[in-house]
């Protein structure tokens, strides 16, 4: 776990990228897979702009974020990257299909409007890229069962009333946030389920149950 991501070092309710300058996630390469190049993308909660740098790098796309963090829009301004400071889960300021892509890394589950949220990504881009957390894993269900408390493991740490991630959800409640907001098309689903091979091949039957963090790419 990196330092940005454990309660050790940080507060995810109000994360300070000053102690993170940059980082790499398992997800970045699959979302870089998902982009086309010298596209026009928008990262939404793009903290200390490590995804950005890598799709600007390696798919020559023109892209700009919003972040709600001062240290992380602080961060990304000193890597000349182009940062807007504000929140993601209300009306954004750009108009409609401004964008190829809009992507949102498991930061949905961390705002009070996810609606919002996605509505706002269908409406400015072709094309939405977003992943998140599972909070249904079977990990999370065992820990429930066996000790009657908040699980614990999907958590990464934090307790429940320490963690930023306030919107708890499943494969099948982002399904259904989906069907609620209509309009979308979903191109391609990965499954972020480590190295094991046997969990990989489980997970396709059983995302709900045995995926730790999903990506999603739909179009309108």
């Amino acid at each position: 776990m990196s330092k940005i991501d454990s309660p050790l070092h940080n507060d995810n309710r109000q994360y300070d990228y000053s102690i993170a300058f940059s980082e790499e996630r398992d997800e970045y390469k699959l979302i870089c897979e998902m982009v086309e190049p010298n596209s026009k993308i928008i990262d939404l909660g793009c903290g200390n702009g490590s995804l950005l740098e890598k799709l600007i790098k390696e798919k020559n796309v023109t892209g700009e974020g919003v972040e709600l963090s001062e240290s992380g829009v602080e961060v990304c301004i000193v890597k000349g990257l182009k940062v807007h400071k504000g929140k993601i889960d209300e009306k954004l300021p750009f108009d409609d299909d401004s964008f190829d892509y809009s992507i949102c890394n498991v930061t949905i589950q961390m705002v009070m409007y996810p609606e919002v949220l996605l509505s706002e990504m269908k409406r400015i881009s072709k094309y939405q890229i977003i992943s998140f957390p599972n909070f249904a894993h079977y990990k999370n269900r065992l820990d429930l069962l066996l000790n009657g408390r908040m699980p614990k493991p999907m958590l990464f740490g934090y307790k429940w009333y320490s963690t930023g991630h306030i919107h708890q959800l499943s494969v099948k409640d982002f399904y259904e946030l989906v069907e609620e907001i209509g309009g979308l098309r979903i191109l391609r689903k990965e499954l972020l389920t480590g190295a094991s091979s046997v969990k990989s091949f489980v997970a396709k039957f059983f995302p709900n149950l045995f995926v730790p963090i999903i990506i999603f790419e739909f179009s309108k």
